[in-house]
């Protein structure tokens, strides 16, 4: 008798795994991104961001990142990446073999932003934060400065201006 109750078992619940497994590889992927760890109050300005940050931006929808982290965030395909609790971009820090001091940026809606021309796309990263936040953006959706439009509200709202 109780072979015939696991068998049955196993041929309802083999086709039922199936159906979430398919249905979770159709309808979600992941984007790898490498999580920092900020810590103290970055930390804490991460994990108010992550709360804060828009569902779409540029009309991109939000999606999963991988790991899942309070200090990440994508959108589209191929993704945005956002990060917080970075470190100081080589450009900004002197001694640095990247050292730039007349490295470019600007401000959009409240917040200061250096952009850095990546192979496809750019890296904006925050500047006169208390705490960085990158943003790197695919060449696919050009002009790339647009997504900071969207995402400068949050920041400016979460991460305290100062240095």
């Amino acid at each position: 008798m109780l072979g015939r109750v696991i068998s049955s078992s196993r041929r309802l619940l083999v086709p039922a795994l199936l159906t979430v497994a398919f249905a979770a590889v159709g309808c979600s992927s992941s984007v790898p991104v490498a999580a920092p760890a900020p810590e103290g109050d970055s930390a804490r300005q991460c994990r108010a961001l992550q709360k804060e940050l828009p569902r779409t931006v540029d009309g991109l929808e939000r999606g999963t990142a991988d790991p899942v982290s309070d200090f990440t965030a994508v959108w589209g395909d191929p993704a945005v990446r956002l990060r917080c609790g970075v470190r100081k971009p080589a450009v900004l820090t002197p001694g640095s073999e990247h050292y730039n001091p007349g490295a470019d940026a600007a401000e959009v809606n409240g917040v200061d932003w250096l952009f850095e021309k990546q192979d496809d796309g750019y890296r904006f990263t925050t500047v006169l934060r208390k705490t960085y936040v990158e943003v790197l953006v695919p060449g696919k959706y050009a002009p790339e400065v647009d997504v900071l439009t969207d995402l400068s509200a949050a920041v400016r709202t979460t991460v305290p201006a100062g240095v």
